[in-house]
This record gives structure tokens, C-alpha cells and sequence, in this order.
């Protein structure tokens, strides 16, 4: 892996293939995950393309940010990493909480096209017996403030696997960017993307993907049926001819002779 510094964070990645057009690989959110949940993706395309896929700060070999990321934040960064290395109307391929950075930077900057799978970034659906949770929970936390009510739910644990998964600075981070919201983005994202959705994923429903399709300029929406969450993996073969057919031009026209 290499690493460049961008502000006061070392960003690791791996470099590989020698083609014309450029692809950053954007990795999800979770304990132990980093680039290598795209390597089989960077292994691919690395025939046609030259690929970065880095690891986020915070995740795999890169520094933990010295304070609480929002995804403005990681944005930064990437533009910081794209500038540093001289990568021009990148393609980016992302995944899960990678997407909500690949929308973000796309906004604001050239991109060439993208390809988001589980993309994150709109706020779920919240239903009954969310809200009586975290209002409990709430409750609860003042309750443990009175006298004789300190133990009051003292073991109990709130919020998703991912939050509770993590601490310190990435905990507030997580607490950040799930809290945030792409819509108002969606329309100065002008370049091709290819959506990618599990019909049965939980952690990023289809209808996310259906909103994305209907209100990016320029979308496509491919369901996998009968997958979830992590669908580009489970139908690896079926995700990179998908790719490829999106990728077709590019690949013809980007390896160095």
C-alpha cells in the first residue's frame, strides 16, 4: 500500500494498472472494512484502467481523523487525494457509505461517470417503533440522572451493529454522516451513473435506488434479485459484466498501447 498525506491524515492505497482513464474505488462503512472489499473489482478493471482503491480515513491503513468526520469532510479529502495525484474526470465506483462521498464530490466536481452499489445517503424510512426506541432511550438518559435511577437501562445498548461496533472519534463520525442527507445534491450531478441495488437489501432499501434513478440527471437503476446489501459481491461476475457493458467505450479506448 501507499500512502500520500492529505491535510494531516496519511491516505493509504493500492495503485494498480497503467490505463488512460483513472478509477477510484470507494469502500463501505463497517469494522475491518477497507479496500480490499473492492479488490476483486480493482482486479478486474485494473486490465483497463488505472485503479486507486484507498482506504477512507479511519479505516484499514489510513490515520483516524484527529476529530468527528461528516462526509463534507471525507469529500475533502478525496478532492485532496484526486489534486495530489493528478487524476482528471476520475471514474468512481463505490459502495455503501463510499456512494454518499462519490455523490457529494460529484456535485462539485468533474466526473467522468460513476457506478454506486448500496449507495447510502438518503434518510431511511423511520417507523413506530423507531422513534419509541429512541425516545426511550432519551428518557432513559434522563431518568439515570436522578437520584436511585443511575442502573436504569445501564446495560442495555441502543442504535445499529456499525454504531455500536465503534468508538470514540469514528462512533461520532458514524453518529455524522448517517445523520446527513444527498437529496438537495442530486440535481448538479450531471455525469452517467449506474445504480446497483439487492432487491432484499436492508441497510439500503430499493426504493433509495428508485429515488436516486428518478432524481439524478443522468441514471440507471440495475436490481439484483433475490440479494441484499452486499449483491456486487454475492453476483461478482454478473456486477463486473454489468460494469463492463457500462464501461464498454472506455475500455476499448483506455489501456496504453
Amino acid at each position: 500500500m501507499k500512502k500520500i498525506k492529505c491535510e494531516n491524515i496519511k491516505v493509504a492505497y493500492k495503485e494498480s494498472g497503467n490505463g488512460l482513464q483513472a478509477v477510484i474505488l470507494l469502500h463501505g462503512w463497517g469494522v475491518g472494512l477497507d479496500h480490499k472489499l473492492m479488490e476483486p473489482i480493482n482486479k478486474h478493471l485494473s486490465k483497463y484502467f488505472t485503479v486507486y482503491n484507498l482506504d477512507w480515513p479511519g479505516f484499514g491503513e489510513s490515520d483516524l481523523p484527529d476529530q468527528a468526520f461528516s462526509t463534507t469532510d471525507y469529500c475533502r479529502i478525496l478532492a485532496l487525494f484526486i489534486a495530489k495525484l493528478e487524476i482528471e474526470n476520475p471514474i468512481l465506483i463505490g459502495h455503501s457509505f463510499g456512494c454518499r462521498i462519490a455523490l457529494r464530490y460529484a456535485a462539485d466536481n468533474p466526473v467522468f461517470k460513476m457506478v454506486l452499489t448500496g449507495a447510502a445517503g438518503l434518510k431511511g424510512k423511520r417507523d413506530l417503533d423507531y422513534y419509541l426506541k429512541v425516545y426511550s432511550y432519551k428518557a432513559g438518559k434522563q431518568l439515570r440522572k436522578l437520584p436511585g435511577f443511575s442502573e436504569l437501562g445501564k446495560n442495555v445498548k441502543y442504535g445499529s451493529s456499525d454504531y455500536q461496533a465503534v468508538s470514540g472519534v469514528m462512533r461520532e463520525t458514524f453518529v455524522k454522516v448517517v445523520n446527513e442527507d444527498v437529496k438537495d445534491l442530486l440535481p448538479r450531478i450531471n455525469c452517467e451513473v449506474l445504480l446497483v441495488y439487492g432487491d432484499l437489501d436492508e441497510d439500503t432499501p430499493i426504493w433509495m435506488g428508485e429515488y436516486l434513478e428518478k432524481h439524478l440527471p443522468n441514471a440507471g437503476l440495475a436490481v439484483f434479485k433475490g440479494d441484499d446489501h452486499y449483491a456486487y459481491l454475492h453476483q461478482l461476475p454478473r456486477f463486473l459484466q454489468v460494469i463492463d457493458i457500462f464501461l464498454k467505450e472506455e475500455e476499448k479506448n483506455a489501456t496504453i498501447d
